[in-house]
């Protein structure tokens, strides 16, 4: 009994993925578009009703909203050219390349943004079937019809706010430069070999590929919380995954510069330790401090996803400090070592300017101002764009203290 359940249990589980919801809703949408058109339609078969709607439904009521509008108009617009042709000409090899190069040009004229190929397509398609006028207009008919089906469908059935999968990917992502910082904490202390430093060096570069995939993550979770009725500060959150994805992703570039930093360094030293022990045991620490500050920044970034933000906070504070404490500990024996012996004591230089730039991207005081500075920028751009709104909404607020 176990085998058959497992399935359905994994299953289950990923019905919230982006993929699995897209699957499901586009499905739906494409069926009731389909039986709506049966009813509407005098085509035996009005498969374009169906195929609009598999293009407008998108995994975010955002996406949906904008680019089904874009959707629509290629489709019409294809949909009507070949109307045009249909009553002119048959299809032929120069009416076919007469309509691709009518419907290109015309998709710039109708603000279908990327789906200027799809009034080309639709025109092709309408094209080879259409022979007779009204039938084609049943194709637009059923063109709205999967249109508004698809656009329905995602307003009545709101697609999930995709902030938790974001939020793991962020954890993900600090999770991987932990482990990262860790290593090398275990590597400063003694004698490092050539090939390891270079292994942990080609470790760090493949930080740019995941941040590339958290990045696409954190998008779709912006889209999702756009134009969401689920959702109440929907800018707020866009913003503090935003900027928290950012100091991460700088913090990211400078840890591949101390594994660059780190493997030079072993390449001059290749019969002794890196560091005198002292200083060695002091990296260390710094290193492993900011592992788990790095830790729990992402935590902290991904507060409306998690409960312990509070406990989080303040581990996240003292890690912080430690590692500043340490911090400075090593620059007073970095210092002391490389007058004793100042071979490669730019390589010293750089490591700690590197440790102090990830220490300030973390810096609690600079996030905050971060938060502040694009929320005000969110602001004066919405200001911008609807000058009239604001001026009500700002009439509106002088009128209060009145009342």
């Amino acid at each position: 009994m176990p085998e058959f359940t497992d399935p359905l249990v994994h299953l289950a589980r990923r019905r919230r993925e982006p993929a699995v919801a897209q699957t499901l809703r586009s499905t739906a949408a494409a069926v009731i578009s389909y039986v709506v058109a049966l009813r509407l339609s005098s085509e035996p078969a009005p498969l374009t009703a169906p195929l609009t709607a598999l293009l407008v439904v998108q995994v975010t009521l955002y996406t949906t909203l904008i680019t089904g509008v874009r959707r629509v108009n290629s489709v019409v617009a294809g949909v009507l050219l070949a109307i045009g042709f249909s009553a002119l000409v048959g299809l032929t090899w120069w009416s076919l390349g007469l309509i691709i190069l009518a419907a290109l040009v015309v998709g710039r004229f109708v603000k279908a943004g990327e789906f200027v190929p799809e009034v080309a397509i639709s025109a092709m398609l309408v094209l080879g079937v259409t022979r007779v006028s009204a039938t084609a207009w049943d194709r637009v008919l059923e063109t709205l019809i999967g249109a508004g089906v698809g656009m329905l469908f995602n307003v009545l059935f709101v697609p999930p706010v995709w902030v938790e999968s974001a939020g793991e990917a962020i954890v993900e992502l600090a999770a991987r430069m932990r482990g990262l910082l860790l290593d090398l904490a275990e590597e400063v202390g003694g004698h490092t070999p050539v090939a390891r430093a270079a292994a942990r060096l080609h470790e760090a570069r493949r930080l740019d590929h995941d941040i590339v995939q958290v990045d696409a993550s954190l998008r779709q979770a912006e889209d999702s919380l756009r134009f969401n009725p689920r959702v109440k500060e929907g800018l707020l959150s866009r913003v503090a995954l935003r900027t928290g994805l950012d100091a991460l992703e700088i913090s990211a570039v400078v840890l591949r510069v101390v594994c660059r930093s780190v493997t030079d360094l072993a390449k001059e030293r290749t019969e002794e330790h890196l560091f005198e022990p002292e200083t060695g045991i002091a990296l260390r620490d710094v290193f492993e401090h900011l592992a788990q500050a790095v830790e729990s920044f992402a935590v902290l970034i991904t507060t409306q996803v998690r409960a312990n933000a509070e406990e989080a906070e303040n581990r996240f504070a003292a890690e912080l400090a430690a590692a500043r404490a340490s911090r400075d500990r090593v620059a007073l024996l970095l210092l002391a070592q490389v007058r004793r012996d100042p071979r490669q004591w730019q390589l010293h230089g750089a490591l700690l300017a590197e440790v102090d730039r990830i220490l300030d991207e973390l810096d609690v005081e600079k996030r905050s101002q971060r938060l502040v500075e694009e929320l005000d920028r969110h602001s004066r751009e919405r200001r911008e764009r609807h000058p009239l709104l604001a001026r009500l909404q700002r009439g509106l607020r002088l009128r209060e203290p009145a009342d």
